[in-house]
């Protein structure tokens, strides 16, 4: 049975230091922190439960709310998560909470089952919902953008991403590129329009209202926007999709009215889910590392219910980058 010893030989580092990171009584340098979370996972020790977990009356339990689980961008959000809970002996529980009325409720259910935190995605977090976290006064991490009243927050430079993207299309010689954004009015839709606005504009090229199109972050939303897009004369040449999934919608009505990728309508995604490397042609997307987000938001969730820090909002950002395959 692997012991502590052994973790820490693993790692290069004392057991105390093992101990402090599992029970995280005492802060511990990123570097080694990861080092032995790292040894932990791969010599599959468990962790007894802390005893500063039961002396503090918690219930070792983390929440995840995702507006969907269909895409896979949250689930590796979990998987991420669950990197760092295991070895501290914590359990995830996702839920999947679409829509103002369904997150009111999922956060309301959490917290009468007592979680000891949560992380929740910004898509449609009821105020309702929020100041009910906030009275109960459990740590709180949200995906891209920070929490009203306060709280912690993990995010990528969504601007900038879909800023490469566009610029990728021009460089290719696009010059009638279209956007096919996500839920109106979030705020990975808003930002990911305000890089491809910026793109164009330096660019000289102009900005059409017709030529952006929201839909639902999904890939029947994908359909519904391209099908708007390209069944007109004046059809782009280019779409930037606010998502792997709706670019994936977009493929299925190029086919369907025998457009050719790249060379009739050229693509880009974001995300950089699996299937984008599997689908015909191979998607070009921006890579966001939804792994490393969700450790990172269990990273912050661990220090504040350890006591290590006291700042009312704390943000982590994470590099994207762009991939290019051969839709563009």
């Amino acid at each position: 049975m692997v012991g502590i010893r052994e973790v820490a030989e693993a790692a290069g580092v004392s057991m105390s230091t093992v101990s402090q990171v599992v029970t995280g009584n005492r802060p511990v340098s990123a570097a080694t922190r990861a080092r032995v979370e790292a040894a932990i996972t791969r010599l599959g020790y468990r962790a007894h439960p802390g005893a500063a977990q039961l002396r503090g009356g918690r219930t070792g339990t983390v929440a995840l709310i995702v507006p969907t689980l269909e895409n896979p961008f949250y689930p590796l959000v979990a998987a991420g998560m669950q990197d760092v809970l295991v070895p501290r002996d914590i359990l995830l529980t996702v839920t999947d909470a679409s829509g103002l009325d369904r997150s009111a409720s999922a956060i309301h259910r959490l917290l009468t089952r007592r979680v000891d935190a949560m992380v929740a995605a910004p898509f449609g977090l009821p105020p309702a919902g929020l100041a009910e976290v906030h009275d109960a006064g459990i740590p709180f991490v949200t995906l891209g953008q920070a929490p009203p009243g306060g709280g912690d927050f993990v995010h990528t430079n969504d601007v900038d991403g879909a800023r490469k993207a566009t610029e990728h299309l021009i460089e290719r010689g696009r010059r009638r590129i279209a956007f096919l954004g996500g839920d109106e009015g979030v705020t990975p839709t808003r930002q990911r329009l305000e890089g491809y606005q910026e793109a164009l504009r330096a660019a000289g090229l102009p900005l059409r209202d017709d030529d952006v199109v929201c839909t639902r972050y999904t890939r029947q939303g994908g359909r519904d926007g391209a099908t708007a897009l390209l069944d007109r004369d004046d059809r782009p040449d280019a779409i930037v999709a606010a998502n792997d999934l709706i670019a994936f919608g977009v493929l299925d009505v190029t086919r369907s009215m025998g457009l050719r990728v790249p060379e009739d309508l050229a693509l880009t995604g974001y995300d950089d889910i699996e299937a984008a490397s599997l689908v015909d042609p191979p998607l070009t997307t921006v890579m966001n590392p939804a792994r490393e987000i969700g450790r990172a938001c269990a990273r912050l969730l661990l220090e504040r219910l350890d006591g290590h820090v006291t700042d009312i909002t704390r943000g982590v950002a994470l590099s994207n980058r762009l991939v290019v395959r051969d839709s563009t």
